[in-house]
């Protein structure tokens, strides 16, 4: 029997898939767990249409962040700390430091997690820190420490 999988199943098929199984496998199982539906005309223009909607949405969400890396490349995050000699910090600057700056200075709410801060800023001055908005898009954002 031909069916369409609506989840992925370990050893069987991933979630939009379309391959054959054994009619007992599909009505005890896949059908009852709601992990598949018979391919039939009617599900197979569903699940198309599904598809589309699919790419479509990815489409848009990568446009957005390439509209969200130029105006960050654009911006410079001004942040006060305080320093002793040599321009090191009195403890040092986080994402999540770097996040919040940039929530409340430009309104653009990026999740800490998504800025790839190596280590945390520890001197004085202008730092470049990768900010990955997509896994195809990854935009660079000035950080300018003061004191």
């Amino acid at each position: 029997m031909k069916v369409i999988f609506l989840k992925d199943v370990k050893g069987k098929g991933k979630k939009g898939e379309i391959k054959n199984v054994a009619d007992g496998y599909a009505n005890n199982y896949l059908f009852k767990m709601g992990a598949a539906v018979e391919a039939t005309p009617a599900n197979l223009k569903k699940a198309e249409a599904h598809k589309k909607k699919e790419e479509k949405l990815a489409l848009e969400e990568l446009e957005e962040a390439k509209r969200l890396k130029e105006k960050l490349e654009n911006l410079t995050v001004e942040i006060k700390a305080k320093s002793g000699k040599d321009g090191r910090l009195f403890g040092s600057i986080t994402s999540k430091q770097i996040a919040e700056q940039l929530k409340k200075s430009f309104d653009i709410k990026i999740d800490k997690r998504k800025i790839e801060l190596e280590d945390a800023i520890r001197v004085l001055g202008y730092t470049k820190v990768p900010v990955k908005l997509h896994s195809e898009v990854t935009a660079t954002l000035n950080v300018h420490v003061s004191e």
